[in-house]
């Protein structure tokens, strides 16, 4: 029988079993899905301009939201309140595109492009994602990561107040795209106990959780 090597955390010693492991490469392989989803979506738009594609976008967003949802429930955030807000953010995003993909008899892409202030709904799913990004940028110190930070909500800000010309905007969405794709790679290749973290840590806030609850 194997045992588990031990760690020394902030808090204490801990062990990381594969349960641990398992989330982790579930939460990258969730990343992945995202980013190719997302990029042959960006792909379409970009180079692809006939109805087919166009049509294409609409089940390329349903599967990149989807996966950035299972991502954003295996990711490993020491302050739960942020981690709750990610996905609050998620899901508010998911509704709010559910809505706009059915209220219009337009396809997805096409209704949010012509109607800007449709980001203000969706854009929380983005918000959600450029949490995911911010955060790998403050722990990994990741240059891809931290050029998504600025990249999404300067391309999504600008669409919707209409500050940024079309070439900016292609350029923007194709620069995304594969900063995406090199972040979702460089993440399949990493160590795994990095992306557990200090389990320690999380021990110890749940515990003050549970004692400021009673």
């Amino acid at each position: 029988m194997t045992t588990s090597e031990v760690y020394q955390g902030q808090f204490g010693e801990f062990t990381i079993e594969q349960s641990d492991r398992n989330g982790v490469i579930i939460y990258r392989s969730a990343l992945m899905v995202a980013a190719f989803s997302f990029a042959i979506g960006s792909a379409l738009v970009l180079f692809n301009h006939n109805p087919l594609a166009i049509q294409a976008l609409t089940p390329l967003y349903t599967c990149f939201s989807l996966a950035l949802g299972v991502s954003l429930l295996t990711i490993h955030i020491y302050l739960a309140p942020l981690h709750r807000l990610l996905q609050a953010f998620w899901l508010i995003g998911s509704i709010a595109a559910f809505y706009v993909g059915h209220s219009d008899s337009q396809p997805f892409a096409v209704t949010v492009y012509n109607q800007p202030l449709t980001i203000l709904g969706i854009g929380f799913t983005f918000a959600a994602l450029t949490g995911i990004y911010f955060k790998e940028a403050f722990c990994f110190n990741r240059l891809e990561t931290k050029a998504l930070t600025l990249i999404v909500p300067s391309l999504l800000l600008g669409h919707l107040v209409g500050i940024i010309p079309t070439q900016g905007e292609q350029i923007l969405l194709g620069t995304w795209a594969i900063l995406f794709i090199v972040f979702a790679v460089r993440k399949a290749i990493q160590a795994i106990p990095p992306d557990i973290g200090d389990k320690s840590v999380f021990a110890y806030l749940k515990q003050k959780r549970s004692i400021t609850d009673n």
